[in-house]
C-alpha cells in the first residue's frame, strides 16, 4: 500500500481534536469514596489529532492540522509544539469567547494506565463549512477522528473523490458514525468500540462489519495486546512490544501517526502494523500524550533492536 501527496500538498492532513491536558500522576487508582496520593500534576498539550500530526512531523512527514481552539492562553500552549515542528496550522479555527478543549488525565504510577475526563465547549464543534477542500484534495493521506461526524464525513467524501486514502480514529459509538465509516479506507478503532460493534461475535466480527462497510484494512487497537486487523478475508494478528510504561496517554494517537507514515512509505500490512505498535510502545515511556514521540531514526532503530512479544488474544476478544 502506498499514498502520495499531490503537487503543493502535505503528506498528511489531520482534522479533529486538540486539547490541553492536566496529567495527574497518582499513587494508585482512587478507591470509590476514598483518597489516593497525587504524586505530580502537569499541564501538557494533547488531543488525538493534534498529537497524531505532531507525531507525523517527528517521523519526517509534512503534516497539517485542522481543528478548533478557543481564544485563551491554553490555545497557545496546545499549538506551540505543532508550530515548532513545522506543522501547517492555517486550518486552525480560533473561537472567540470559548475555552480550548481540556482534559484531566489520571495516570496510575504503578502501571501507566490512564483515565481521561474530557471537557469540550459545544462552540468548538467543527462544521463542513470550516473545512477547505483544496488542502485535503492535494494531501497524501487524510486522518480524522469521529468527534464531529458531519465535518469528518464531509472531509472524507472530498478525499475519496480525489483518491486520497482516509484513516479514521474512532473510539465510541454515536450518531453519524456508520455513514462516516462508509467513507473510510482505514478505520482504526478502539477495543471498546469494536466490542460494541461485534457483540457476541467479538473483535473479529467487528472487523468483518468494518470491511463490509468498505474498509480496505480494518484495525482494532488492543493496548498491551497489540492490534488485530482484517483485509478482505484475511485476519492479521500483530503483537505489542514490551517497554517500561510510564503513561499510556496518546499511545493510540501515535499508533495512527505511524500507520499513516507506513502507508506513505508504501509498507505492507504487517510492517505497517509492526511500526505502529512500536511507535505506540515508545510513546508510553514518558508522561503526557506528546512526551516521547519517536523520530523516524528512533523508530527504525527500535524496530531493528526489539521484537514484539507473542500474540495473546484478549479475554472476550471473540472467536
Amino acid at each position: 500500500m502506498r499514498a502520495r501527496a499531490r503537487a503543493g500538498g502535505c503528506d498528511v492532513i489531520g482534522v479533529g481534536q486538540s486539547s490541553l491536558d492536566r496529567v495527574c500522576l497518582l499513587g494508585g487508582p482512587p478507591p470509590l469514596g476514598g483518597k489516593t496520593a497525587l504524586l505530580d500534576s502537569l499541564d501538557l498539550p494533547g488531543g488525538q489529532i493534534a498529537t497524531a500530526m505532531l507525531a507525523c512531523a517527528r517521523l519526517g512527514l509534512r503534516a497539517a492540522y485542522v481543528g478548533s481552539v478557543g481564544d485563551d492562553s491554553a490555545a497557545d500552549v496546545v499549538l506551540a509544539p505543532l508550530a515548532r515542528a513545522g506543522v501547517d496550522l492555517r486550518g486552525v479555527k480560533r473561537v472567540a469567547h470559548a475555552p480550548t478543549r481540556s482534559a484531566t488525565i489520571l495516570v496510575d504510577s504503578r502501571t501507566g494506565e490512564r483515565t481521561i475526563l474530557g471537557y469540550r465547549d459545544p462552540r468548538l464543534a467543527l462544521a463542513p463549512a470550516d473545512l477547505e477542500p483544496g488542502p485535503i484534495e492535494r494531501a497524501g493521506c487524510l486522518h480524522l477522528d469521529a468527534v464531529d461526524p458531519e465535518a469528518s464525513r464531509f472531509a472524507a467524501e472530498i478525499a475519496r473523490r480525489a483518491g486520497v486514502p482516509v484513516v479514521l480514529d474512532a473510539d465510541g459509538t454515536g450518531p453519524g458514525l456508520e455513514k462516516l465509516l462508509a467513507n473510510v479506507d482505514f478505520p482504526i478503532v478502539s477495543r471498546g468500540l469494536a466490542e460494541a460493534m461485534g457483540g457476541r461475535g467479538g473483535l473479529r466480527a467487528a472487523l468483518g462489519e468494518l470491511c463490509a462497510l468498505g474498509a480496505r484494512l480494518a484495525v482494532v487497537t488492543l493496548g498491551e495486546h497489540g492490534a488485530l486487523a482484517r483485509r478482505g478475508e484475511r485476519v492479521i494478528e500483530s503483537p505489542a512490544f514490551r517497554v517500561d510504561v510510564r503513561d499510556t496517554t496518546g499511545a493510540g494517537d501515535v499508533f495512527h501517526a505511524a500507520f499513516a507514515w507506513g502507508l506513505l512509505e508504501g509498507l505492507g500490512v504487517e510492517p505497517i502494523l509492526r511500526a505502529a505498535n512500536a511507535a505506540a510502545a515508545i510513546s508510553c515511556r514518558a508522561l503526557g500524550a506528546q512526551g516521547a514521540l519517536p523520530t523516524r531514526a528512533e523508530l527504525e532503530a527500535f524496530l531493528r533492536a526489539q521484537r514484539p512479544g507473542p500474540w495473546r488474544e484478549p479475554v472476550n476478544g471473540g472467536a
